[in-house]
């Protein structure tokens, strides 16, 4: 992969190892938008998604020394701005007040609005979503961690995971339903 500048991907990791700003800035220039598609989906606004992505890249360039070359670095990237957007849920979860699960209501078996949605039509609706369910159903769903691996980075129960992706769910089929009462067609 090659910067408009013609530089390639390797020798601005390579000098960012040296700890050239120069070279820095040109990798976050590079990866800015990457970073901001994923740091979105995690977070309710742009504001808190570019905290998230600068909060990232700074623990980016502090680990490259580290950074195996023989690795994709889009995917080691990825992994820090998810565990950046996680951290930063989690300190949010701290000062959230909990609903207990229990006392809320049950949960609709009805999947059809869910399953005739596109990936854009729910990233669409997702920004709807309390946070705690935006950021398990981007966990589960799209970036493919377990309940197990959820309940871990979160600190809760992987029966809360599992609960929380299911509301995710049931509140997507509900905003989905309202859609096509509002339009008198299906969202496509």
């Amino acid at each position: 992969m090659h910067t408009p500048r013609g530089i390639a991907e390797e020798e601005i990791i390579s000098q960012c190892k040296t700890g050239s700003l120069k070279y820095q800035e040109l990798l976050y220039k590079q990866f800015y938008g990457y970073a901001m598609g994923i740091g979105m989906r995690y977070c309710l606004n742009r504001d808190d998604s570019l905290e998230v992505v600068n909060d990232a890249f700074i623990k980016v360039f502090s680990a490259i020394g580290k950074f195996n070359n023989d690795k994709p670095f889009k995917a080691w990237l990825r992994t820090i701005i998810v565990n950046t957007a996680i951290d930063r849920r989690r300190k949010e979860m701290k000062y959230m007040l909990n609903v207990e699960l229990e006392n809320t209501a049950p949960i609709s078996n009805n999947a059809n609005a869910i399953d005739n949605l596109g990936v854009q039509d729910i990233l669409n609706l997702m920004k709807e979503l309390p946070p705690i369910q935006l950021t398990i159903f981007n966990l589960y769903e799209i970036d493919g961690y377990s309940h197990d691996e959820i309940a871990q980075l979160l600190a809760i129960p992987a029966s809360s995971s599992r609960v929380y992706l299911s509301r995710a769910k049931e509140k997507l089929r509900a905003m989905l339903k309202s859609e096509e009462q509002n339009h008198g067609r299906s969202v496509r």
